[in-house]
C-alpha cells in the first residue's frame, strides 16, 4: 500500500517557498504567492531552462578561455580562465543588463522580487554569481523553483 505523503531521497529536500505562509498549501503555480503571472513575461523560468542558460554561458566562456590560453598562461589553465570569465560574465551581466547571454538567448532575466521594478545591483549580482559557482545553492530549489542563491539575494529568474 503506497502512502500519498511518502517521500524518498530522490524527491530532494522539501523547502517551503519564501512567500508561503502555509508550506502545506503552496501557490497554484511557481511564483503565484510572489505575485508573478502563471505564464508569459514575468513568470518564473523553469529550472531546466535556467540550467540551459548556465550551460550556454559556460560554453561561451570556455570558447573564449581556450583562445586566451593559447597566448598566455598568466591566468592559469583553460578551466580556471573559464570559471573566471563565467563569474565576470555573471556579475557584469546581472548588474548592468539583469541577464547573461545565455539568459538573453533563452528570453529570461533576473528580477528583484523583494522590491519590484528595482535594478538587481552590483552586490546582488556578485552574490548570486558566487553562490551559483558553488552549484549547491542553485541546485536546491524551493516550491517556487527559486534557488537558494536567488532567495539569499531577493531575486528570481523570470521570463522576459
Amino acid at each position: 500500500m503506497a502512502h500519498k505523503n511518502k517521500r524518498s531521497w530522490l524527491d530532494g529536500p522539501e523547502i517551503p517557498a519564501e512567500f508561503d505562509d502555509d508550506p502545506s498549501n503552496p501557490g497554484r503555480w511557481p511564483g503565484d504567492k510572489m505575485g508573478l503571472p502563471q505564464s508569459g513575461a514575468g513568470a518564473m523560468a523553469s529550472v531546466g531552462r535556467r540550467a540551459m542558460a548556465v550551460l550556454i554561458d559556460w560554453v561561451f566562456c570556455w570558447f573564449i578561455a581556450s583562445f586566451v590560453v593559447r597566448f598566455t598562461d598568466a591566468l592559469g589553465s583553460v578551466s580556471t580562465v573559464t570559471l573566471l570569465l563565467w563569474m565576470l560574465l555573471g556579475v557584469v551581466g546581472g548588474w548592468l543588463f539583469a541577464r547573461t547571454p545565455g539568459m538573453m538567448f533563452l528570453r529570461m532575466g533576473v528580477a528583484r522580487v523583494d522590491v519590484g521594478g528595482t535594478r538587481v545591483g552590483l552586490w546582488r549580482a556578485a552574490v548570486r554569481t558566487l553562490l551559483t559557482a558553488f552549484v549547491l545553492p542553485a541546485a536546491l530549489v524551493d516550491q517556487d523553483g527559486r534557488g537558494m542563491h536567488d532567495r539569499a539575494t531577493g531575486t528570481a529568474v523570470i521570463m522576459a
